[in-house]
């Protein structure tokens, strides 16, 4: 098993990376293999909608954005740590993972998602529901913890004083190791209920 962790802070050793490196410890017990790729201090810009992808399995921008695709189809876990600016997860984050989930034409269902909001105070539950719509809407379990995946501090190392949030950042790690184990040996036991119906697509249009 792989985790792949999506670190959106442009600060390197900040808080969100204090944060991930207490999901770390957790896998490292569990010899769960892990990957940090930060992309907030990357120029990514968004999706424009031209259908590129959808004929050629790549976003037309050759950035991180492909680079990154392959390691998100080997991975049975990802984490999204996004620092909150103006009350919802940093345009970088936004730009990356829209391009991200559109782009690539593997199936995600099943990899076990997370995400983190990290705040100086306020934003990080709007943030929190921001990132975990990607997940949903790919049929990817979400590994929750004892509270809202938050963390708080805005000089660089405050998240340390956060007691709770580290906490919960190691119960999220538990879980999604958990979780993990749980649906890989679910693939052999049931096979059957991989299998799903087929999708008719409809338009709310008068």
């Amino acid at each position: 098993m792989k985790v792949l962790f999506i670190n959106g802070s442009p600060r390197v050793g900040g808080n969100s990376s204090i944060l991930i490196k207490e999901m770390m410890k957790v896998f490292d017990e569990y010899n769960v293999e892990y990957e940090e790729i930060r992309i907030g201090n990357k120029d990514i810009r968004g999706c424009q909608a031209c259908g590129y992808c959808e004929k050629n399995d790549k976003c037309v921008f050759n950035d991180s954005v492909n680079e990154v695709a392959p390691k998100f189809e080997e991975a049975s876990g990802v984490v999204v740590v996004s620092p909150v600016y103006y009350g919802s997860p940093n345009g970088t984050v936004i730009s990356f993972l829209d391009r991200l989930f559109y782009s690539t034409n593997f199936s995600k269902k099943y990899k076990v998602g997370a995400s983190f909001a990290i705040a100086r105070r306020a934003g990080t539950t709007a943030s929190f529901d921001c990132l975990n719509k990607y997940f949903t809407i790919s049929g990817m379990p979400i590994a929750s913890g004892d509270f809202w995946n938050n963390g708080f501090g805005r000089l660089k190392g405050e998240i340390i004083e956060d007691k709770e949030g580290l906490r919960n950042a190691r119960i999220v790690a538990k879980r999604m190791v958990f979780l993990m184990c749980a649906i890989e040996n679910a693939k052999d036991d049931y096979p059957e209920l991989l299998e799903e119906e087929p999708r008719e697509w409809t338009h709310f249009i008068k």
